[in-house]
């Protein structure tokens, strides 16, 4: 596709609430010039503070720009401010200390929105959002009849109180998968120590806030606890599909001991309308089969809550340990049963390679217990950013910061985080935008593979004490935060031009009036060339460059969805920025 390279004006492009005074500062202006730009800062005031040239980037084919990069680093005055450049005038941004505080605070409320099983309160939540509870007192059984595969399945002899959790994105469904990496993420916030002056006891707005608790422990257990109660319990004899199916979809099922195991999701029988507040769903709620994934994604999480709430709350701490090691255990017995998808009504998370979850699980069980048969199974090897299917990198994140590891082990988890958060300074020359993602395919959920790219860099300086790695994670967050070719802040409620229309049943204003905007801090999936599957997605298909994939619409649910596992390293990331 040839690149778009017509422009009325120059298109000034950054991080749209601002910057740290002592971080680096770059504007990316798309202009076809091939010469360098004169620019400027202004005041309020409209006084000139700083004046520079822009060095020319050139033809970008992941935005189709041409791009000049403006570079302003030794603005460190607090204030607000302007840049201008040939014609153009870019929107208020400010440099100052606490830039990203606010962010933090506002991603993690985010989670605090997606809670079921209660009322959502205008105190924490703001009158706007507002809601009565969804799925109260949840007792859910087992699917139970023929699945849209053709398959027949018996269903469970049991009930599971399901109550509480997060809703995982813009549908109603509770997935273990997607909430394992979502809570190992901000327990890994709080175990890093980068958070605590930003998230101490009564920062954030919930209703934990002020029990004498750090804030992102109280939001994670919500979700720790409801994973809990996903647990198959002991002695249990279920039909499950073992070891590879037929790629039909057509399952053999076989009976096993699944005591122990998890299952794989609670959510609808069918796929409610948008929009449907949680109160209003009227569809019948069934757990879904147990799955190898799910129950080690219960171990890991189970495991890493058990060593941080040890010396806070020692019965729950134990609770969750017997529970992570009961998981293990069923997933020893039950290596290779995987996800099944043959339901409508919620998101599949299908995953036949598990040897990652596996890594990670003996990881979170060797830093809490240092139990010798952990050790055999940790993450070895490369390390990238992590993802819900490739979750091996948590367990060398764990290995690399955890109290009590082994130093060799500590040492070889931190060689690899370094080695992976080269690779990534490595694509930011590669990248018109300047940042640490070079490739030309952008996936559903790109912006967060961006951010878990972020982590990585974060943990290398601290590793380190490099600035460049820092400078990288500013990199990312100014991407997502408007140094984009869209000009867009993923972020709702944040810069000038921020996230108005995610796909979600709740936050609907764009189809009904009742219905409320998205809340500040909600962060959208960003652009994907790779799997255009809803319709405003298959109009730009074949039509847009990589980073031009996207769309503010709430129908666009490839592009623009929200989801736990995205906001999580939003949230991780600019507490990092402002953790001082």
């Amino acid at each position: 596709m040839p690149l778009l390279l017509a422009m009325v004006a120059s298109a000034i492009n950054l991080n749209q609430p601002g910057f740290r005074a002592d971080d680096p500062k770059t504007a990316i202006v798309a202009d076809a010039a091939t010469r360098p730009l004169d620019w400027s800062i202004v005041d309020d005031a409209g006084r000139t503070v700083l004046t520079g040239r822009t060095s020319v980037g050139g033809d970008d084919r992941a935005s189709g720009d041409h791009v000049h990069v403006a570079t302003f680093t030794t603005l460190t005055r607090p204030g607000t401010y302007r840049v201008r450049i040939d014609g153009a005038e870019s929107g208020r941004f400010a440099v100052g200390r606490e830039i990203y505080a606010p962010l933090a605070r506002n991603a993690l409320n985010f989670f605090y929105q997606q809670r079921a099983g209660i009322p959502i309160d205008a105190r924490w939540a703001g009158a706007r959002w507002a809601r009565a509870a969804g799925h109260p007192h949840e007792l859910a059984t087992g699917f139970s009849g023929v699945d849209e595969k053709g398959n027949r399945w018996p269903g469970c002899r049991y009930t599971l109180d399901v109550t509480g959790g997060w809703y995982d994105a813009g549908d109603q469904g509770k997935y273990v998968v997607n909430g394992g990496i979502a809570v190992w993420t901000l327990q890994n916030l709080y175990e890093s120590g980068f958070a605590r002056r930003v998230f101490a006891d009564g920062q954030a707005k919930l209703p934990e806030a002020g029990n004498g608790r750090d804030d992102l422990l109280d939001e994670a257990r919500w979700e720790v606890e409801w994973m809990l109660r996903m647990q198959v319990p002991g002695g249990t004899r279920l039909a499950v599909p073992v070891g590879p199916q037929d790629p039909s979809g057509k399952l053999t099922l076989t009976e096993v001991d699944a005591g122990g195991m998890v299952h794989h999701k609670v959510a609808d029988a069918h796929w409610t309308a948008l929009p449907t507040a949680p109160a209003d769903d009227r569809e019948t709620r069934l757990l879904y089969p147990p799955s190898t994934a799910a129950t080690l994604n219960l171990a890991a999480v189970a495991a890493q809550a058990a060593r941080l709430w040890r010396p806070i709350d020692p019965a729950f701490a134990a609770r969750c340990l017997r529970a992570a090691k009961a998981a293990w255990t069923a997933a020893q017995r039950n290596p290779a049963i995987f996800a099944a998808q043959g339901f409508t009504g919620s998101g599949g998370y299908g995953d036949t390679a598990l040897d990652d979850e596996r890594a990670w699980a003996a990881a979170e069980l060797f830093a809490t217990t240092g139990g010798a048969a952990y050790r055999k199974s940790l993450p070895t090897g490369a390390t990238g950013e992590p993802g819900w299917a490739s979750v091996a990198p948590l367990g060398t994140i764990t290995l690399a910061t955890a109290n009590g590891i082994p130093p060799a082990i500590r040492t070889a988890a931190r060689a690899s985080i370094i080695a992976a958060a080269d690779r990534s300074l490595a694509e930011i020359p590669q990248s018109g935008y300047r940042i640490p993602y070079a490739s030309q395919s952008y996936s559903w959920g790109s912006n967060a593979t961006i951010l878990n790219r972020a982590m990585l860099l974060g943990l290398a300086q601290r590793f380190t004490g490099d600035a460049r790695y820092r400078a990288g994670v500013v990199d990312a967050a100014d991407y997502i935060l408007g140094r984009n070719p869209l000009g867009q802040s993923y972020v709702s409620g944040t810069g000038w031009k921020p996230l108005t229309n995610p796909h979600h049943r709740f936050w609907a204003h764009q189809l009904s009036a009742a219905s409320p905007p998205p809340p500040p801090g909600a962060l959208s999936g960003g652009p994907n060339n790779t799997a255009m599957a809803d319709p405003i997605a298959m109009k730009l298909k074949g039509h847009c460059v990589p980073q031009r994939c996207w769309a503010d619409d709430i129908n666009a649910y490839a592009l623009n969805e929200v989801a736990i596992n995205w906001n999580a390293p939003l949230v991780w990331v600019a507490a990092y920025l402002d953790g001082d």
